[in-house]
């Protein structure tokens, strides 16, 4: 196997491959306690993650942080080169040469310094097995399961794509990342026909070999489609939380008669190992992911809007993604229960997001437009749509048949775009009255197909918006991305 590896490793696909792996941060988090007052003095009040590798950024939280001139990490390793971004927020990479036991965080000023009351942790990356051996074949949109321990450090894996160009597919596209599984998808049609050493990219920057296996694209029938398995929804028994323990849920190995809702323990231990999804109903709301002692807060820390975590959905009701692979919470789960609470806000539902294939014919694409050559969106009014004899000023890229433009209006239909980072918004061509707000990716309707395509959601039936389309028309603007097609299916 080494010499196979060798021998890939000398050909000029696979140095293209190590010379472009590139990578974004894991972010497991973990409570920590202040050495004093949150606002008053030198202090750490949390700091994530607790366990970490070589170069991955850690956030820490506290007080008195505008003086700070340096980090001390375990086993002596000091950092100078850090950002303070306020007088409660430092964000800084781990250093090489943290003590394999672990230790305090030390934070000082000229005159103070504060250690944190919470150890660090260090991780080691250690891949056993995969679902997939030497000489074996892969479809594209085939799932890929790699066992082991510590595999929250894996940051992405590497594939060729059809060119024999590397390609990313970053650890926040990963179907399942726990601690010991991790599972990811084979691009569907954007991938290398032949033969290939795959890689794994850790954060500490260790490259991890794959199994030689045998790609091919996916067959030209059926497609893959986003799929909502919801765990619980609320039957409106439940109302607003205001720091209270309503909103518990127990596995059924431990259930106490506490909890609200008793989930079946394979959907548990599902939960546990992959990420899902949980509708906030709140105009502000503040949230705290903790157990059901309130020992072990996730993230250490309540979540608020702008956290990254937290998607604001338009129409006062925001997505939490919830992550627990890598965080303290996860090891007191079993025994202390979920329970979600703070203040200003109902949980309405929680939910896995899932990538199935569609098949048959009953699903295939009725389009009804599709890009003639038009250029990207960056907040102009190209992509503007009427219904046919409504566009007096010739202001429209088309128009649509009275059939297709009441289809439009009373049913979900999809925006194909082509973009890395897409901002779609979708307004009239007044600019005067949206549907939700933009969409970004990590946003429940905006979906990655992972060949450069993102496809959005749609459906404006009953919103404010379907009420001014037939005078105003039908806009999709934003920033950072090109319409390819709309479709219904």
């Amino acid at each position: 196997m080494i010499s196979k590896i060798n021998k890939i490793w000398r050909s000029p696909l696979c140095i293209m491959y190590y010379a472009l792996c590139i990578g974004m941060m894991l972010v497991s988090c973990a409570e920590d306690d202040d050495n004093g007052s949150a606002n008053v003095g030198l202090g750490i009040k949390t700091f994530f993650p607790t366990k970490v590798v070589t170069n991955q950024p850690i956030t820490i939280n506290g007080s008195g942080f505008d003086a700070v001139t340096e980090i001390e990490f375990p086993g002596g390793a000091k950092v100078t080169n850090f950002e303070i971004v306020s007088n409660d927020m430092i964000r800084v990479n781990t250093p090489a040469g943290i003590s394999a036991d672990g230790g305090k965080i030390v934070v000082r000023t000229a005159n103070d310094q504060t250690e944190s009351r919470v150890s660090l942790t260090l991780g080691h990356t250690n891949v056993t097995g995969f679902s997939k051996q030497d000489g074996e074949t892969v479809s594209g949109g085939e799932l890929i399961e790699v066992y082991g321990s510590d595999l929250e450090f894996i940051k992405s894996v590497v594939l060729p794509d059809a060119d024999s160009i590397p390609q990313i597919i970053d650890h926040k596209d990963f179907e399942r990342k726990g601690t010991s599984k991790l599972v990811f998808r084979v691009p569907r049609k954007n991938i290398y026909e032949g033969s290939c050493v795959g890689l794994l990219q850790t954060y500490d920057d260790r490259t991890i070999a794959m199994p030689e296996l045998i790609y091919e694209p996916a067959a030209d029938d059926g497609h893959w489609e986003t799929v909502k398995t919801t765990i619980w929804k609320n039957d409106g028994s439940l109302g607003e939380i205001n720091w209270s323990s309503d909103y518990r849920f127990a596995p059924e190995s431990n259930s106490t008669g506490e909890e609200c809702y008793t989930v079946p323990q394979d959907v548990w231990e599902k939960m546990k190992e992959n990420q899902f999804y949980v509708t906030i109903k709140g105009a502000n709301p503040q949230i705290r992911v903790t157990s059901g002692w309130w020992s072990t807060t996730w993230t250490g820390d309540d979540i608020f809007p702008g956290n990254e975590r937290l998607a604001d959905n338009g129409d006062g009701t925001f997505t939490l993604k919830v992550e627990l692979a890598g965080d303290p919470l996860l090891d007191v789960l079993d025994a202390q229960h979920l329970l979600f609470t703070g203040s200003g806000y109902t949980v309405e539902e929680i939910y896995f997001i899932e990538m199935q294939s569609g098949g048959g014919s009953d699903s295939k694409e009725d389009i009804f437009w599709e890009n003639g050559g038009a250029g990207a969106v960056s907040w102009n009014g190209t992509y503007r749509f009427a219904l046919e004899g409504h566009d007096g000023n010739n202001e429209c890229i088309a128009q649509f048949p009275q059939d297709v433009w009441d289809k439009i209006k009373t049913s979900t239909f999809y925006l194909v775009v082509e973009a890395t980072d897409p901002q779609i918004r979708v307004t009239n061509g007044w600019w005067d009255t949206q549907w939700k707000s933009d969409f970004q990716p990590g946003n429940e309707l905006l979906t990655d197909n992972g060949d450069g395509t993102w496809t959005l959601e749609i459906n404006i039936a009953g919103d404010p918006l379907v009420d001014t389309i037939d005078e105003k028309h039908i806009l999709f603007t934003g920033d950072r991305f090109t319409p390819v097609k709309l479709y219904f299916k």
